[in-house]
């Protein structure tokens, strides 16, 4: 008998890792990255404190992927002297084949030790512009960066709620974020009062309530996710969900509509239960914490609808 559960117990454990996740992945979304980000949608968003790793990448959503442009459909970057400055380096062949030029038929700069003295010259003078190119090309570059670096976000405090902690260690430099929206605390704290409402409209399976909270995209993701859960006999019970720590990641514009990307780590009462209420997954006792990537977005003046889920 021994020898025959030993022999099991490796395919038993292997079915145990396999549904594992799927129990453990419960709330709302079930651990998934999906939704729109708008033009967006397929691009990295920032890191932050909150969220330190690359979130990964929307696996399903209604926006289409962009085109890829055909290969030297846009110049390469270049450095000094190269194709990406066409000008520069036509002026100075222009200025060096007429000196050579001169020198091979004896006039030009003179012809003779006269025309090498009067090439080295020019030579010199070029050395000295090219410098001062340089010099002004490498200022106005760190005034750029100088520029990025001071882009912040509004930041939620450890401990719940929105305000001006960041979470971080002490001394440590923030990472740069684009705040072209203007987030206000009154959208921070409509960011939590979201995170809290899906939560709860998720556990009891509301999708009226649901609809007034996320886009119609994120609506048929969730009411197919339940739908699943349902045929599966099984229940997402949530409760306590509590903002822990956050920050904004990016907010943007386009056209009429407003889109804000925001980092949060929340724990919750999570825990699935079948038909007869036996608990199946999690703990109704322990919380457990989540940290995610949630997109907002709504037209201005409106409010904010949740567009997107990303994992960490």
């Amino acid at each position: 008998m021994m020898s025959k559960i030993r022999l099991f117990l490796p395919h038993l454990l292997a079915v145990a890792l396999i549904l594992a996740p799927a129990l453990a992945e419960a709330k709302a979304g079930s651990g998934s990255s999906f939704g729109s980000r708008g033009s967006r949608t397929y691009m990295t968003a920032p890191t932050t404190p909150t969220a330190p790793s690359v979130a990964a990448p929307i696996g399903r959503s209604m926006t289409q992927p962009p085109l890829r442009e055909p290969l030297g459909a846009s110049p390469t970057p270049g450095s000094s002297f190269g194709s990406s400055r066409p000008f520069m380096s036509g002026l100075m062949g222009g200025f060096l084949g007429a000196g050579l030029a001169g020198m091979l038929f004896g006039h030009g700069f003179g012809g003779g030790l006269g025309g090498i003295a009067s090439l080295f010259g020019l030579l010199i003078q070029l050395a000295v512009i090219v410098g001062l190119v340089m010099l002004v090309r490498n200022w106005l570059m760190s005034r750029r960066g100088a520029v990025a670096a001071g882009f912040g976000g509004p930041r939620m405090t450890p401990g719940g709620g929105f305000g001006g902690g960041s979470g971080m260690p002490r001394g440590a430099a923030p990472p740069p974020r684009r705040d072209e929206v203007g987030i206000t605390g009154d959208d921070l704290g409509a960011f939590e009062r979201l995170l809290v409402a899906i939560q709860d409209s998720w556990s009891r399976t509301d999708l009226a309530t649901l609809r007034r909270a996320v886009t119609p995209e994120i609506l048929s993701y969730f009411s197919e996710l339940l739908a699943q859960n349902a045929s599966e006999g099984i229940e997402n019970r949530i409760s306590n969900v509590k903002l822990l720590q956050g920050d904004l990641a990016e907010s943007w514009n386009e056209g009429n509509l407003q889109y804000a990307t925001v980092a949060m780590h929340w724990s919750a009462i999570d825990f699935m239960v079948d038909r007869s209420g036996r608990i199946v997954g999690g703990s109704n006792t322990v919380p457990s914490e989540t940290t995610e990537l949630w997109t907002f977005m709504r037209s201005r003046g409106g409010q904010w609808l949740l567009s997107a889920i990303q994992q960490t």
